[in-house]
């Protein structure tokens, strides 16, 4: 099997309303590196983007008429999720469950503004 650098066997893909604006939320709250991005003709709307956060590939496209939106639920490791539920919040997502002392760690849940669930977790 031949996966490309930067993919892995098995990787999220978004389609959202204003994809831009969810790379922009990635990149402050969890460290999200761009590292694709394709326009459709408009010049606008992104037909195909990805982004790299520690290592992991999620892919975002803006719906059309054949591919409608369909966020998701997505559980992330960071360093730090207090600090990680802080930036989400501050950056518009909404409060699911507030950071607490689980058996596998710390971990806390968020609405993101484009409908997705995060399910941080802070790094064992």
């Amino acid at each position: 099997m031949n996966i490309p650098d930067n993919h892995q066997a098995l990787m999220p893909y978004l389609i959202l309303q204003n994809a831009e604006d969810f790379l922009r939320f990635t990149a402050n709250v969890f460290g999200a590196r761009e590292t694709e991005k394709r326009l459709r003709e408009d010049g606008i709307s992104i037909m195909h983007a990805e982004i790299m956060i520690n290592g992991s590939t999620i892919m975002v496209a803006e719906p059309t008429a054949q591919w409608k939106a369909s966020p998701i639920h997505l559980f992330i490791y960071t360093e730090d999720a207090d600090s990680s539920y802080a930036k989400a919040l501050a950056a518009g997502a909404s409060s699911l469950m507030e950071p607490n002392d689980r058996d596998y760690g710390r971990t806390c849940g968020i609405t993101d503004p484009f409908g997705n669930v995060w399910w941080i977790t802070g790094a064992p």
